[in-house]
């Protein structure tokens, strides 16, 4: 994103400038000149480089009876662990070639973090769901992070090289192909590209998919629709003497009342100050989802661990009731930390974390959640203040069934996450100088298709230093939860 890009994001008043086509494509064409195409393949690691003492830099934040649940999830996999090492990764892509064609980057945009959700208009529609990393910065980090990813799942599937590297390929060439797409495509139309549902359905029959793969993909968009608050209230509540309640599951689920007991502050300030923030919360959000969200009353208050990457980070869900008792609204409250970006690109838009990542959020997703606010709350459990921002809780959401993925599938779905990558980039950067960049030819795709094996390569070591660090009792380690 250019200075007058990341000027609007801060509200900042700014003359913005409006180059030609032809003067956008002249830049795109000048960026090889400092960063050729071809010198995306790169990729050379620091001798002090330390993946462990990365993450462990990260614990200081976190809270350390969580932190080994984190690790235990990351040791499952080594996609299990590049998951959760977006941190590690950005430590990396500082040091390799990178050009001066900036978008609202995503920060983990690996193949977990796409997927289906149900749109304001109640449709699924596919594209990327998480951003707590987001920030602005050059085109091709994100896509080097999902290309990476692509290798890796192929390889934990036992796909061949050959499998992997077309997967990768598939996926790189899919952004190239939709970013020039999207460079001739007139500005509304571009702000208004998505992919429901339907849409995917005819993405896959246009790839030559099978009818098994758009049968199954039929199912898991009818699964998607139900998946939602009340999914959410049968399974997350149970009735204590005549009220609804968050169950307790700890450490994975522990509500506020037993929080209270252990906590770093008068429970009394706590409760107060989360309540003061739910209030300010509801001014992030436009006027008539205010009045939406005034409908529903606070039940209760849980502490939840979700995911890989945020495990540790301090995770709330908080239970309301609108017209009655069977009128559930779930609503997750995340802390938002400094991208893992930021050291590197230096580019802090807002002084809020939260609002960072749904201002992020919006300007890079075809459709955002109605009630996606943020809020910073003066006192937390342990005490110092911090970061968060809101969003409902399994609203249609569905992921990926990577783990029993065929060569083709997985080439379909890579091809379909490129074409999702480059629509959010578009909305955001200058889609015609990246277009330019990138060019009609394969130089490019077949670029980041080798720093992807390499990438791959080198994570597989990492997953295996972290877990002889687990071995060696450097990091402790809690697997199975």
């Amino acid at each position: 994103m250019d200075a007058e890009g990341v000027g609007e994001m801060t509200g900042a008043a700014t003359l913005v400038p409006h180059a030609t086509v032809a003067e956008r494509e002249a830049r795109g064409r000048d960026a090889r000149a400092h960063c050729s195409r071809a010198s995306h393949a790169q990729l050379e690691f620091a001798a002090e480089r330390d993946p462990i003492a990365i993450l462990e830099a990260q614990e200081r934040s976190r809270v350390a009876e969580l932190v080994p649940i984190r690790y235990g999830r990351m040791l499952a996999s080594p996609f299990a662990f590049y998951r959760g090492a977006a941190a590690v990764m950005a430590y990396d892509l500082a040091s390799t070639p990178r050009t001066r064609l900036h978008a609202q980057l995503c920060g983990d945009a690996h193949l977990g973090n796409f997927g289906g959700y149900a749109s304001a208009e109640r449709t699924l529609v596919f594209d990327l769901n998480d951003f707590d990393e987001t920030l602005p910065g050059p085109f091709e980090w994100d896509l080097k992070r999902l290309a990476a990813s692509v290798e890796i799942a192929g390889g934990e599937a036992s796909f061949t090289p050959a499998q992997r590297r077309s997967a990768v390929i598939r996926a790189v060439a899919g952004y190239r192909e939709a970013m020039r797409q999207f460079a001739a495509m007139r500005e509304l139309d571009v702000w208004y590209s998505r992919l429901d549902a339907q849409g995917f359905v005819q993405e896959l029959r246009a790839q030559q998919a099978t009818k098994e793969q758009v049968r199954r993909f039929e199912q898991t968009a009818a699964r998607a629709h139900t998946k939602d608050h009340m999914k959410a209230f049968d399974k997350l509540t149970e009735v204590v003497d005549g009220e609804r309640r968050i169950v307790s599951d700890p450490p994975l689920i522990v509500p506020l009342r037993e929080l209270k007991e252990s906590a770093g502050a008068p429970a009394e300030m706590i409760e107060l100050e989360l309540h003061r923030a739910f209030r300010a919360y509801r001014q992030s959000l436009q006027r008539d989802r205010r009045r939406l969200l005034e409908q529903f009353r606070w039940v209760e208050l849980a502490r939840k661990v979700v995911g890989v990457a945020s495990v540790g980070t301090r995770c709330m869900i908080l239970l309301l009731l609108g017209r009655d008792d069977g009128d559930p609204l779930f609503l997750q409250i995340k802390e938002a930390q400094a991208s893992v970006l930021e050291p590197y690109l230096d580019r802090r838009p807002f002084g809020n974390h939260g609002r960072r990542v749904v201002e992020g959020q919006r300007l890079m997703q075809a459709s955002s959640d109605i009630l996606l606010g943020w809020v910073h709350l003066a006192q937390t459990f342990d005490g110092p203040p911090r970061d968060f921002y809101l969003r409902q809780l399994w609203d249609g959401k569905v992921s990926a069934e990577l783990d029993v993925a065929t060569p083709g599938a997985l080439e379909l779905y890579a091809r379909v996450c490129g074409w999702t990558l480059a629509r959010a980039h578009a909305r955001s950067g200058d889609r015609i100088a990246i277009a330019s960049y990138l060019g009609k030819g394969d130089v490019f795709d077949r670029a980041v298709a080798d720093f992807a094996v390499a990438y791959a390569d080198q994570n597989e070591r990492d997953h295996a230093a972290l877990a002889e660090a687990a071995r060696k009792g450097r990091i402790t380690a809690t697997e199975g939860v």
